[in-house]
């Protein structure tokens, strides 16, 4: 059998060229998205360390499950709310006391502003503070339990603020493994 086309040979050279190409042009076009994702899952920059306790604001908290909405008076005029880990919720949810190392629980707060769409409604204004507990009664058990965290944008507070923590805690809330709040119906 005879072939009546000529054969067609093909140049090594040309071919890696335009193999060469086409990557480039896909690596080009995926650039911006792959950057937007690696920037994306890149881990937060972390927060400095309470004095004291060393306790850092927690990565992820911000998508954690409300335990409870408040609302805190004059002269704070706050909203705030309670967010907790795996190990909290299923505490809260089972009624289980002491918690269990491991527990985890974020206070986040900001000031009352009036709704801009809604003249009776209330809304959160300028974020104020973010409060952590967490609970490792080994490395905290001289403060029941319970190591302390608070935040003014992103960085901890003074020392004598964290001092106070356990006492208000200790006088407010003993009966309930030193936390003020309960899970919300």
């Amino acid at each position: 059998m005879t072939s009546t086309e000529p054969e067609k040979k093909r140049s090594p050279c040309a071919t890696v060229i335009v193999v060469a190409v086409v990557l480039l042009v896909v690596l080009l076009t995926c650039m911006p998205y792959l950057l937007s994702m690696a920037l994306a899952q890149a881990p937060a920059a972390r927060a400095e360390a309470s004095p004291i306790f060393g306790v850092t604001i927690p990565d992820g908290y911000k998508q954690w499950e409300l335990i409870a909405p408040a609302e805190e008076a004059a002269p704070l005029n706050e909203l705030r709310a309670v967010v907790g880990n795996q190990t909290a919720i299923d505490a809260y949810n089972d009624g289980k006391l002491p918690f269990p190392d491991g527990t985890i629980l974020v206070k986040r707060a900001w000031k009352r502003a009036k709704s801009p769409e809604f003249a009776s409604a209330t809304i959160p204004g300028a974020a104020t503070t973010v409060q952590v507990m967490v609970k490792d009664s080994r490395k905290y058990g001289a403060t029941g339990g319970w190591g302390f965290g608070r935040f003014v944008n992103g960085r901890p507070v003074d020392e004598g603020q964290h001092r106070t923590c356990f006492a208000c805690h200790e006088a407010g809330a003993k009966d309930h493994d030193y936390v003020f709040t309960r899970l919300a119906p």
